[in-house]
């Protein structure tokens, strides 16, 4: 199309040709992040939680605002997603929430967002509007095929059940339907509530668990892998990810990858892929 341009220029034509090169050019970005996520367990669901960092109000809205822009991410990406748990904080806020999120590669696009984030703004439970910096956490672990065989022994664990709070309607909030399970040996606490059945909440609360036992056992392969190599940092990029600065200008960057957009509003709205993709080319 193009050697008949040159023979034979047309607007039409032309408008045609670029059209298709953006697609093409769209299709092999696309193609080159499916090489890249070929992880074993990249094609996975998984789940996410965030948890506020110290600052008590002021990180705990923080950690709102990163649930809402990873569920605004998520309608935008077509994956589902689903709050297992969520405590409210004390003001505003949150001070922890697990959400399932299911998907293609899902695992493989958010595994990039483990870390802590740090935001930079003027406060509004600041009366005198100063400017503050707020930390918190994410992390994100792959939902494991429930035919790989986790041991749990019944004596490494405690089941405490409790009447659920914020999400799931009154019959929720009435009967002691939501599970905790802590597990000794690891000191991992896993909540669910978002079902009305205790025995629901359990059978999901005992999944999020195993993945968490297995995600330990990749993380612990991964280090002895490095320190065979002789590598001193850490496996992951560091533990402050990205910084999300509105005051006194507006950017958002990654500091592994260098990436960075100005539009912070449209980040935490949920436009996200772009950092995801930026690590995943880096890797």
């Amino acid at each position: 199309m193009i050697s008949l341009l040159e023979l034979e220029p047309s607007e039409e034509m032309k408008q045609e040709v670029e059209k298709d090169i953006t697609l093409i050019e769209k299709e092999i970005e696309e193609l080159e992040i499916n090489t890249i996520l070929n992880g074993e367990y990249d094609n996975s669901d998984c789940y996410l939680e965030i948890h506020p960092g110290a600052g008590g109000t002021e990180s705990c809205d923080w950690a709102n605002m990163l649930l809402r822009m990873y569920e605004r991410f998520c309608d935008k990406n077509d994956f589902s997603h689903e709050i297992l748990e969520l405590q409210n904080g004390e003001e505003a806020g949150i001070k922890s929430v697990t959400v399932h999120i299911k998907g293609n590669f899902a695992y493989g696009y958010l595994k990039c967002e483990r870390g802590v984030h740090r935001l930079v703004r003027i406060s509004p439970f600041d009366s005198n509007k100063r400017r503050h910096t707020s930390f918190a956490s994410v992390s994100v672990v792959p939902e494991i095929d429930q035919s790989i065989n986790i041991e749990i022994k019944d004596e490494d664990i405690r089941i405490d059940t409790y009447c659920a709070s914020g999400h799931g309607g009154q019959g929720v909030n009435t009967t002691p339907s939501a599970v905790r399970i802590t597990h000794f040996p690891s000191k991992i606490v896993v909540t669910c509530q978002n079902e009305r059945s205790q025995i629901q909440n359990k059978e999901q609360a005992m999944k999020v668990l195993k993945s968490k036992l297995f995600n330990l056992e990749i993380e612990k392969k991964e280090k002895e892998m490095a320190a065979l190599k002789g590598i001193t940092t850490g496996i992951d990029f560091g533990s402050q990810i990205r910084s999300y600065v509105l005051e006194p200008y507006k950017l958002v960057k990654d500091t592994r990858s260098g990436f960075e957009i100005g539009d912070a509003e449209k980040v935490l709205d949920g436009e996200v892929l772009p950092f995801m993709e930026s690590i995943l080319k880096m890797k």
